[in-house]
């Protein structure tokens, strides 16, 4: 278990709320551990999100992220997670979350997370 402090994620002003604008951030160097395997997964995480009155300040992002080197998840709920506590953060009028894993076992995944959510299979479905 890593005995390193939880950081939080920080919300700071949105310098423009009366603007809809959209902030995209990619971390290319995300790493976790299987909980199965203790193996290490690689991932690059997306997040996409439309801010209101906050928007969340990158350095807590880096430190909050950090947090997961050595924690074991799977993969959809890492990628839950963190659309969750960033929408906790900073109540945005939109977010999605993507988690695109690197192989492993021949297997690659990616997982996309969104609020409000949006389902495929009823636009899909008429």
């Amino acid at each position: 278990m890593n005995d390193t402090p939880w950081h939080e994620l920080e919300a700071v002003p949105n310098p423009e709320p009366g603007r809809s604008y959209s902030i995209d951030i990619a971390i290319p160097e995300f790493t976790c551990v299987c909980p199965r395997t203790g193996l290490p997964d690689f991932a690059t995480i997306r997040i996409h999100y439309v801010p209101e009155k906050s928007i969340v300040e990158l350095k807590t992002l880096k430190y909050y992220i950090l947090n997961y080197r050595n924690m074991g998840i799977f993969h959809e709920a890492v990628t839950n997670k963190i659309l969750d506590d960033i929408k906790a953060a900073v109540l945005p009028r939109e977010i999605e979350v993507v988690g695109d894993f690197h192989p492993r076992g021949g297997i690659k995944s990616v997982i996309t997370a969104r609020w409000p959510e949006k389902s495929d299979r009823t636009e899909n479905s008429a």
